[in-house]
């Protein structure tokens, strides 16, 4: 059915929380497009033949035959052709940086702004949720096993392909909840757990298995793994061990991991009064770092209460790694960004706690191998940033406890897995990894193209097996 083209060159505009309101509770801050907003959206797609959006998705989704779909108002169809390439769709639409992606390649983008691609995936996968009852089909079992190491984005994704495709698979967790970094690290502002719930168990429902607080490298191996007759195993075990800038008072009581103090608020629920593992009530707070790790625990620092929470970083706005729409909500919600700023010390009362953060100022100089301006301190700028709480976001790593256990397998000097490329083969032979745990930290769609490309190698590898 023909359409009438939308050709404003703005994108419907997503409706949210007020920000001094949303900046006070943990409900999500965007609320999502209605569902004229969204069949409004999609009808300002031109429908580009060579679909450049296409190609800078990770996973492939036919993006401009989704959208078509729901310019026809067929929100069933458009899910349909979404759920095809994507595992996620529901988290993809909230967390994935699309103006670097899919939307950045959009040809309405060149005179205005692109196509709200992200926004009506959003749409689309909570519509299906929504209205849909059915529960997923169970494929026909091909009789082959194969293992999964971590429930996040990449493992998750993996599982779902080789469902599919009959296998029989095992996740193995280590924490008591599945969802790896969807659920202890991204805040439940800007990605609601009962939305990754809902989504693991339709994993659930293909017949995936999950098995929690199981630590591989320690309840088992993967070794062992293979001894219980998985014949190829996926590691994807993210990059959870957090980085630290080794200056003075790094220890004293009041520093926290960005890593940590998410897991505490976002899976532990540390806020609440009864918690077991209570959080540390702040009120001036510093977030060392400039990246969506570091806008997620500022915007969290901030419900929890604090009075003055600033963001701390060492190069200028312009280079903040974050998303510009994280970065704008950070800035709404009242977060102080105090770049071109570095910290060297940290200073402690009688008490060991945190009392003060001693700061120098930066000035940038010729670019680095990053293509970034170099950081370079300014003479003669120490400071003292007043501050009872820091928080560390300056990138993590691999845990080594599956490299530790697993004779063989190469990582390189970051501790992270080495692969020969693409399909994510490791140097020991069925063993494939993917994610955070072969790139280090990385966003959710790239983890998940790993999956999928990794949950398509091993088919082919067990098929060229048992053909021989």
């Amino acid at each position: 059915m023909a359409v009438t083209r939308n050709m404003d060159p703005k994108k419907c505009p997503m409706p949210s929380q007020d920000p001094n309101v949303r900046n006070k509770n943990f409900n999500e801050v965007a609320l999502g497009y209605t569902y004229e907003m969204a069949v409004n959206e999609a009808r300002r797609c031109l429908h580009c033949p060579k679909k450049p959006c296409q190609s800078a998705c990770p996973v492939q989704i036919d993006i401009p035959a989704f959208i078509e779909r729901v310019a026809n108002e067929d929100m069933e169809g458009a899910y349909k052709v979404l759920s095809a390439s994507s595992a996620l769709p529901a988290v993809c639409g909230r967390v994935c940086p699309q103006e670097t992606q899919c939307e950045g390649k959009c040809v309405r983008g060149v005179k205005g702004e692109p196509v709200g691609i992200g926004r009506l995936e959003r749409f689309v996968a909570d519509w299906h949720r929504e209205h849909n009852t059915e529960t997923p089909a169970v494929p026909a079992q091909n009789g082959h096993k194969v293992a999964v190491i971590g429930a996040g984005p990449s493992g998750l994704t993996a599982a779902g392909d080789l469902a599919k495709l009959g296998y029989k698979v095992t996740i193995f967790e280590a924490l008591h909840l599945a969802g790896g970094v969807l659920v202890y690290g991204i805040p439940e502002f800007r990605l609601p757990k009962a939305i990754v719930q809902k989504e693991i168990d339709g994993l659930k429902a293909m017949g995936v298995d999950i098995e929690t607080n199981m630590v591989i490298g320690k309840v088992l191996t993967i070794d062992e793994l293979f001894a219980m007759g998985y014949e190829a195993v996926y590691v994807a075990s993210g990059a959870g061990l957090p980085n630290f800038m080794n200056i003075p008072g790094e220890s004293l009581k009041g520093v926290y991991s960005a890593n940590e103090y998410l897991t505490r608020i976002n899976l532990m629920k540390a806020y609440k009064e009864d918690s077991k593992t209570p959080i540390k009530k702040s009120r001036k707070v510093a977030v060392v770092g400039g990246g969506n790790v570091a806008m997620d625990a500022a915007r969290s620092a901030k419900r929890l209460g604090a009075e003055e929470v600033y963001i701390v970083y060492r190069r200028g706005m312009e280079e903040l790694p974050a998303r510009k729409e994280e970065v704008e909500h950070a800035q709404e919600e009242g977060i102080i960004f105090k770049t071109l700023t570095n910290p060297v010390e940290v200073l402690g009362d009688e008490n060991g706690m945190v009392c003060g953060m001693k700061c120098v100022e930066m000035e940038l100089g010729e670019p680095d191998a990053s293509g970034r301006r170099r950081p370079i301190v300014k003479p003669n700028s120490e400071f003292v940033l007043d501050i009872d709480t820091m928080i560390m976001s300056i990138g993590t790593s691999p845990n080594p406890l599956i490299r530790s256990t697993t004779p063989g397998l190469e990582t390189n000097k970051h501790g992270c897995i080495i692969t020969n490329g693409e399909d994510g083969l490791t140097s020991r032979e069925g063993v494939y990894a993917g994610g955070d745990a072969v790139t280090g930290a990385a966003t959710v769609i790239l983890a998940m193209g790993a999956g999928k490309n990794a949950a398509k190698a091993i088919d082919e590898y067990i098929k060229s097996k048992k053909s021989a």
